[in-house]
């Protein structure tokens, strides 16, 4: 492989490039218009404009990537992951262009990107799965289907990906309605309105098995990996192995994530995602036909490149190692560090990144695309930087976390840094109790120990205010009628918060 095209943007086109220059391979971005300033455009060998700000006309425009691999005369193109990494018709049209595609075969990302398909590939397998249906395509037979599973139910797109599509439903009289929505949604998400029906699995762990694939039948599981702590299907925090996996558990995980694999040609990077429930029973959800953005934590527990082996495995070389040689060390964490404001129902925070300063010292990987007085744009995901650690033991790694999270810098934007340093110091994580309904715990224990430090705060003014009032009364302040000093007191402390609305007593 002589010179490749990273058909992506930001941090992860960097980390391609990265793996290019570690092996002697050139290196060819692309960009669009906001991006014309990005240092992913400065590192690379050769850049190329694609077009203006939206994706449709830039990062998701399959012709003008052709176009541009042919004219820079690009012999292999890196999707990267998002945009059209799990695009079997882009994998398709690169093939038919003569260029290697670093990434599965066009019929398995197909196959896999079906999540009904990839379903009764699993079943047929033997891979464990959540109870479930095929396609439905009638609300009167997803009733029925519905009341055979149980209730509660999700209602899923078969074409889904990234948390869109997914509808929960508690009972029949939801049913309607969530089908509507979640094929509407999926519609204009992915073009495919097709849904199915799947058990909804209490409180459950999303964990996920990293495997690698060559094209000579070898096929190897790195670990798992804890991705639980989501908000609307978006992971947040991951980390490597999980608190909850025992031995014979992950061997049972990797087992199952080599079947499907095969079961479906897979070559490549990939991901198989399970469900575990409360007693540690495992269901297949689904396979990410890509680099997944949590991959560094992966490779900091087993010393694997990923990339690397992407590049080398498209290339036909076999995988230079076996399952065997695959062990862990250590633990890894990685925080995603985003544009968007947890305080303002996470709505994203745009404008100039004033100014940007990155942890470091030891068990600290930072993987970002940001620098200073850089403009972060509306177009595309809110994603800013992956911190990750690695630590001897779990302890280690969070506190190490910690650390990171304390010297991390970015100003101008609002960002979610804040958030992770209170899960980090928070009980129920540092425990390892954790399931994907966390978040939601979380802000719950946040709402209410703030209103402790609040009645704490108010204890203490009145407790100030009456100690004040008993060594001379004549220089107390006057109680009006109906007044009491502690509704006075209460009125001070609302002051002292800014809280400038008319006093009323017992309010």
């Amino acid at each position: 492989m002589r010179k490749l095209l990273i058909a992506n943007r930001g941090e992860i086109a960097l980390r391609v490039i990265r793996a290019c220059r570690d092996m002697g391979i050139a290196a060819v971005a692309v960009y669009s218009e906001p991006d014309r300033n990005a240092l992913h455009v400065r590192y690379a060998d050769e850049a190329y404009l694609l077009g203006p700000g939206p994706a449709r006309e830039s990062y998701l425009s399959i012709p003008k990537i052709i176009e541009v691999a042919r004219a820079c005369d690009a012999d292999a193109i890196h999707p990267g992951y998002g945009f059209l990494a799990e695009n079997a018709a882009f994998a398709e049209a690169v093939a038919e262009a003569g260029i290697t595609f670093i990434g599965p075969p066009p019929k398995a990302i197909r196959l896999l990107g079906d999540k009904a398909t990839a379903r009764r590939i699993m079943q047929e397998a033997g891979v464990p799965l959540v109870p479930g249906t095929d396609l439905v395509h009638e609300p009167q037979r997803a009733a029925a289907l519905a009341e055979e599973i149980g209730y509660p139910i999700l209602v899923k797109a078969s074409a889904g990906g990234g948390g869109r599509g997914i509808r929960e439903v508690r009972s029949a009289g939801e049913l309607g309605q969530a089908l509507r929505i979640a094929a509407d949604e999926a519609l204009q998400a992915f073009g495919d309105a097709s849904v199915f029906l799947e058990k909804l699995i209490q409180a459950p762990r999303h964990i996920e098995v990293q495997i690698m694939a060559d094209s000579h039948g070898n096929v190897v599981a790195l670990g798992e990996r804890e991705c639980s702590i989501q908000r609307r299907h978006q992971k947040i925090i991951e980390e490597a192995p999980s608190p909850i996996v025992d031995p014979e558990l992950r061997q049972r995980m990797m087992a199952a994530a080599v079947t499907a694999a095969r079961a479906a040609g897979y070559q490549s990077a990939g991901t198989v995602e399970f469900l575990v429930d409360q007693d540690k029973r495992f269901y297949f959800l689904e396979v990410n036909t890509r680099l997944q953005v949590e991959h560094p934590i992966t490779e900091l527990i087993t010393g694997v490149d990923l990339v690397r082996d992407q590049l080398l495995v498209a290339q036909g070389a076999p995988l230079g190692y076996r399952q065997e040689d695959i062990h862990f060390r250590g633990w890894a964490i990685e925080c995603r560090i985003a544009a968007e404001d947890p305080a303002n129902s996470f709505i994203p925070s745009m404008g100039q990144l004033r100014l940007f300063r990155e942890p470091s010292g030891p068990g600290v990987r930072v993987d970002s695309g940001l620098f200073d007085y850089q403009e972060v744009s509306p177009f595309y995901d809110s994603l800013l930087a992956k911190v990750c650690v690695w630590g001897e033991d779990r302890p280690q790694a969070i506190r190490r976390m910690q650390r990171a999270l304390q010297e991390l810098s970015i100003s101008g934007i609002t960002t979610n840094i804040a958030l992770h340093q209170q899960i980090m110091a928070d009980p129920v994580f540092q425990r390892g109790d954790l399931s994907t309904g966390f978040l939601e715990g979380f802000f719950q224990r946040q709402g209410e120990a703030q209103q402790q430090v609040e009645i704490a705060a108010l204890a203490a003014a009145v407790l100030a205010h009456l100690r004040g009032q008993a060594p001379a009364r004549t220089q107390a302040r006057p109680v009006l009628a109906g007044r009491s000093p502690w509704a006075m007191t209460y009125r001070d402390y609302q002051r002292s918060r800014g809280d400038q609305r008319p006093f009323r007593n017992g309010r």
